[in-house]
């Protein structure tokens, strides 16, 4: 008993000496918020989203969602009760958008989302629809250089900051704007690699890029880690405008392919979580260990990302997601968006208002087998009618690339339609270009339009010219020569054509660098008035059956 006495109190004498076990710090907690492919639609998008039905998984159900408005109040309903908050986007937010922002360049989308508290995003293809110059001006600020100041106030430009890792000036070297940001939350520091998905030169106009280069995504991030962990930074978030198709709901990913998924793999395993795009698409998945999400379009979506943070290690411990809809039916309009909207309403309404004629039917811009919609032949013979008079530039052919077409015609109202309507369904306001093409030389373009197998590009014809192309061909010789008609005639291979294209195409635009090719090239309208011209001189316009282009096999 005595022994056990005298062993009592020396064990509890050296505990008395031992130091207190160290207490494991809480994990620092961070919710992002995360966008992508807003493309300017400051008010809700007609088509909402379509999701899984609730109550019957095995029917899809339209919701009615999106809007600034309704977006700005759900940012601020998924940071309350979160210490670390940060807002972010993956490109997109701009460019083939409607005509409200549009027609201002794209400056009330920019003020939108800077009221929200936007903090970074990448830069996406449609960025720089308008070149680098103008993607510099939305960050910078200050007057568009041929269209002025046209905003009820001075637009001094975004409040958020654009990254483009991978978007290089060929002249320096160096990204044309900052490849990464860190931000600190409670002491952990988190890098923002914003990246532009390298394909972007194939599928914007060339002369707005002119002296940059896309460079591959995965090897860009890689170069920047080593860089990074030297500053003391272990937690990575890749915000990429590239994506990939998914299977499942908007809140799922059971499977998913596509370009996101090779480039995530590549990805040093040092990324601990991916914000995509540009597929328009909505999921959240798992790919390689890491999470990646994407938010659908249009803001019809925003992303409640939620990171756990460990304090010693500075590194991310979890990492969950949800995609949240913007739900109009459940959300208050925010007023500091309703103001900004009204005020630029207030200088646009009257010019979107104007009536442009009618419709019958609506006008799917959809495309069948061949490749051929509705809403393209329309298109083309609009762009016909504006240039085949011999001052105008005297075509006999018109030709548009599909990409272009943004939106239906749809019929409501009776069938009215305005310019706000034509402009909604070619929104990037790109001159038409007639130039001289020869008959083989039209062959060679034509042929162009399967140069990205997994992506074919039919071009939109105006009548009278018709094609057919054998599926079962190789690349390159796919047109069938004896089937190449204008009026009823063989083309003429040595024959010289006047054809209109917009600059974009001219230019060498979606990879028809033949297009390039023409000579006495004379620039007439914009592509939307001349869309416009033709609903004031032709309507009602009814749809007929696309049958210019023919697909065999």
């Amino acid at each position: 008993m005595q022994h056990l006495l005298r062993f009592t109190v020396f064990a509890l004498a050296l505990a008395c000496t031992l130091p207190a076990p160290a207490q494991t710090a809480a994990p620092v907690e961070l919710r992002i918020l995360a966008i992508n492919d807003f493309h300017g639609n400051l008010r809700p998008p007609p088509g909402g989203i379509r999701i899984n039905d609730p109550e019957d998984r095995a029917r899809k159900v339209t919701v009615a969602a999106g809007g600034a408005e309704y977006m700005a109040t759900l940012v601020k309903q998924l940071r309350d009760g979160h210490r670390n908050t940060i807002f972010v986007a993956a490109g997109d937010l701009i460019g083939a958008s409607p005509f409200l922002s549009a027609m201002f360049h794209d400056e009330p989308s920019i003020e939108s989302l800077s009221m929200m508290g936007l903090a970074i995003t990448s830069v996406g293809n449609h960025e720089f629809d308008e070149g680098r110059a103008e993607l510099l001006r939305m960050q910078n600020g200050g007057c568009h250089p041929v269209d002025g100041c046209q905003g009820p106030h001075p637009f001094t430009g975004a409040k958020f900051r654009y990254l483009a890792a991978s978007t290089i000036e060929t002249t320096t070297g160096k990204s044309v704007l900052p490849p990464y940001e860190i931000r600190e939350f409670d002491g952990v520091p988190v890098a923002f690699i914003g990246l532009t998905l390298k394909g972007t030169a194939g599928i914007v106009s060339p002369t707005g890029i002119a002296g940059l280069e896309f460079r591959d995504e995965a090897e860009t991030v890689n170069a920047l880690v080593p860089q990074l962990k030297a500053r003391g930074v272990e937690a990575i978030v890749v915000l990429i405008h590239e994506g990939g198709e998914p299977t499942g709901d908007y809140n799922e990913c059971p499977g998913i392919s596509g370009p996101i998924v090779d480039i995530v793999k590549k990805f040093d395993r040092a990324v601990d979580a991916v914000v995509s795009g540009h597929t328009h698409r909505a999921y959240v998945c798992q790919i390689d260990g890491r999470l990646v999400t994407s938010g659908d379009k249009y803001g019809t979506l925003v992303t409640a990302i939620d990171l756990k943070l460990d304090p010693a290690t500075r590194d991310v411990v979890s990492a969950t997601a949800d995609n949240v809809i913007v739900a109009n039916a459940s959300l208050a309009r925010d007023p500091g968006q309703t103001a900004l909207i009204e005020a630029y309403d207030r200088l646009a309404a009257p010019i979107a208002g104007r009536p442009a004629g009618a419709v019958t039917e609506t006008l799917p811009r959809t495309p069948n087998e061949a490749g051929e919609s509705v809403l393209g032949d329309i298109i083309a013979d609009a762009q016909l009618a504006a240039t085949k008079d011999a001052r105008d530039g005297g075509a006999v052919i018109a030709l548009t690339n599909p990409g272009g077409i943004r939106t239906d015609i749809t019929y409501r109202d009776g069938g009215t339609v305005s310019f706000g309507d034509v402009f909604a369904s070619q929104p990037f306001r790109n001159l038409l270009v007639t130039q001289t093409l020869s008959g083989r030389q039209i062959k060679d373009l034509l042929e162009q339009q399967w140069l990205d197998p997994k992506r074919p590009r039919v071009l939109q014809v105006s009548k009278g010219f018709s094609y057919a192309w054998d599926a079962s061909r190789p690349v390159g010789q796919r047109v069938l020569a004896e089937r190449l008609m204008l009026d009823g005639k063989p083309i003429d291979p040595t024959a010289s054509y006047r054809v209109t294209v917009n600059d974009y195409l001219a230019s060498g635009g979606d990879g028809f660098t033949v297009a390039k090719e023409g000579t006495a090239r004379q620039v007439g309208v914009y592509d939307a008035d001349a869309l416009f011209a033709y609903f004031k001189a032709s309507s009602p316009v009814s749809p007929m059956a696309p049958s210019r282009i023919a697909r065999l096999n």
